[in-house]
């Protein structure tokens, strides 16, 4: 059964539940101090950062980007499916230079629009 327009829902919604996933940890990461250099003030930090609500929806964000994946993987071949997953690298370039503020450079450009050839050929192959 080929797959249709709509299945590809899911493989939006792993990207934008990983793309979330990886913007709200950079954020709410940057706003707690450096990590200490003591092992267990090392622990200590990484426990309140876990615990941080921000923090743990993106976690939750993570489990329900592997449920999508899950439910395209029912609809799509992996060779058909993963390229797209690349474009991770395209949401997350532009969004952490729109939303946190991060530089946006000429090399950083390059390389994804690279990114973006190399999905479009390979998701055609």
């Amino acid at each position: 059964m080929p797959a249709r327009f709509h299945d590809y829902f899911y493989i939006l919604a792993t990207i934008a539940f990983t793309v979330y996933g990886q913007l709200v940890l950079k954020w709410r990461i940057t706003q707690f101090p450096p990590m200490p250099a003591d092992f267990l003030q090392k622990i200590k930090f990484l426990l309140l950062l876990v615990f941080d609500p921000a923090i743990f929806s993106g976690f939750a964000a993570a489990f329900l980007a592997s449920l999508a994946w899950m439910a395209a993987m029912t609809k799509f071949d992996l060779s058909h499916a993963y390229p797209f997953m690349s474009l991770n690298f395209v949401v997350v370039l532009f969004l952490s230079g729109l939303l946190l503020g991060e530089q946006l450079t000429v090399q950083k450009a390059l390389g994804v629009s690279l990114i973006v050839l190399g999905t479009v050929v390979a998701a055609r192959g």
